[in-house]
């Protein structure tokens, strides 16, 4: 069965190269860590394998994010052990390595045994936490072959995804009972997570329900590009600033567009502008310049040194990695992206966490939970493309409505907070520790 399954994903990954070849000689994706994912142990993880490890898997920089506070707590609770971090994405290594240093952090290695088993033999971990759903099979059934207990946290079942599981299942029962069975908990985000595990072949003895880690994220620490734009700002007599956060291809077009209205009322407007993917940086700055916008690219603004030029009638490019969550304590209104189009949505919390005005598209089906509790409490307004300009104009021009919708943003996030210590209290249960 597992051979099979190894045999296939061997003849998918041989199948697909080319794509993957050209994403990395087009954009350099992937490149980064190719021989850690090939089974190569960096030498600082290899040299330091006296200590027993705690191996924590969060793919990309939202998962390394909410996963902070567990891995902090971890630290804390198990000094005799090294606590560790793998990602899937060079954004989430290089947010990683800032947070829990370089020496810990390494690329998640392919779901094969030959690339999985060095890593398992350098760690020796005795505890492997998998943030969100990471359902490798060769890599559960290893790592639970070696010893080691296993908890995914933080779970989701995502709309998009719960198909995919239960056509698989079909297929390949045996297999993803199998794999999930490798799982000693599993701590979902909500009850409707908890009910689609249990569909896909989880034990329901196994499942408890302990809430979204990312209510419990803090504000991060203010870069100090957030200083010099505010000081910017208020020499230029900025306002109003709308922050657009993890805009995708398709998405861009139309919030420059409703922007183009908004400067017209109001010319000191700025848009502040982050793409999600930094391969498209430059994609989305020849757009802006095509559109006939004035434009300040982050990279090479020198606000930070005095030297910057005031910021009024224009769009900023956020051509970074790293600042944008901390950006949104800027914005009058934020609207976040890969909304507008059918992929998923992104996360509201990292605006709402600043009391601001949020405003995302009909495409929300990964943050469907979060999304509708805040929609309840009417603490984001939903959208569609033809109603974009007029609900962004709306919110510019109504002080009273923008200000109650920050308010009950920030007022509903905090009302579910929690998550962090019932999760770090279910994992010192498993490694049968007393909290």
């Amino acid at each position: 069965m597992y051979a099979f399954y190894s045999a296939l994903l061997a003849v998918v990954l041989v199948v697909t190269l080319p794509y993957w070849l050209l994403r990395m000689m087009r954009h350099g994706k992937y490149r980064a860590g190719l021989r850690q994912r090939f089974g190569a142990v960096p030498p600082a993880l290899a040299a330091r394998g006296a200590k027993p490890a705690i191996w924590v898997h969060a793919v990309s920089v939202g998962e390394v994010v909410a996963s902070s506070a567990i891995v902090t707590a971890l630290r804390e609770k198990f000094p005799a052990h090294r606590v560790v971090i793998s990602t899937t994405t060079s954004t989430g290594q290089k947010l990683a390595a800032q947070r829990f240093g370089a020496e810990n952090v390494f690329y998640f290695p392919l779901d094969f045994a030959f690339a999985i088993r060095p890593y398992l033999d350098a760690l020796r971990p005795e505890l492997v936490v998998v943030a969100e759903t990471e359902f490798w099979p060769n890599f559960l059934r290893l790592a639970k072959r070696s010893g080691a207990r296993i908890a995914v946290i933080n779970c989701r079942i995502s709309d998009r995804s719960f198909p995919r599981y239960k056509r698989f299942r079909f297929w390949f029962p045996r297999l993803l009972e199998k794999t999930l069975g490798n799982v000693d908990i599993f701590l979902a985000q909500t009850e409707e997570d908890r009910k689609r595990l249990i569909e896909i072949g989880a034990a329901e003895s196994k499942i408890t329900v302990a809430g979204n880690l990312k209510f419990d994220v803090a504000p991060p620490p203010a870069p100090e590009i957030v200083a010099s734009l505010r000081e910017s700002f208020s020499r230029s007599g900025a306002g109003p600033i709308l922050v657009c956060g993890s805009t995708l291809a398709g998405e861009e077009g139309a919030l420059l567009s409703a922007f183009r209205n908004i400067l017209a009322s109001h010319p000191n407007a700025v848009m502040m502008l982050a793409p999600r993917h930094p391969e498209r940086f430059a994609e989305v700055a020849e757009l802006v310049e095509k559109l006939g916008f004035r434009m300040w690219r982050r990279s090479l603004w020198g606000g930070e040194h005095g030297s910057g030029e005031p910021l009024a009638g224009g769009v900023f490019l956020v051509d970074s990695i790293g600042e944008l969550a901390a950006l949104y304590s800027l914005a009058t209104v934020a609207f976040v992206g890969g909304s507008l189009v059918p992929r998923g949505g992104h996360n509201i919390l990292e605006p709402a966490l600043h009391g601001v005005a949020i405003v995302t598209g009909n495409h929300y089906e990964n943050f469907r939970d979060v999304v509708n509790f805040f929609a309840s409490r009417n603490a984001v307004r939903i959208v569609g493309l033809p109603d974009l300009p007029f609900v962004l104009m709306e919110l510019i021009e109504n002080a009273g409505e923008r200000t109650a919708l920050g308010r009950n943003a920030l007022g509903a996030l905090e009302s579910q907070r929690g998550a962090t210590a019932r999760t770090v209290a279910a994992l010192l249960q498993l490694m049968g520790v007393s909290s």
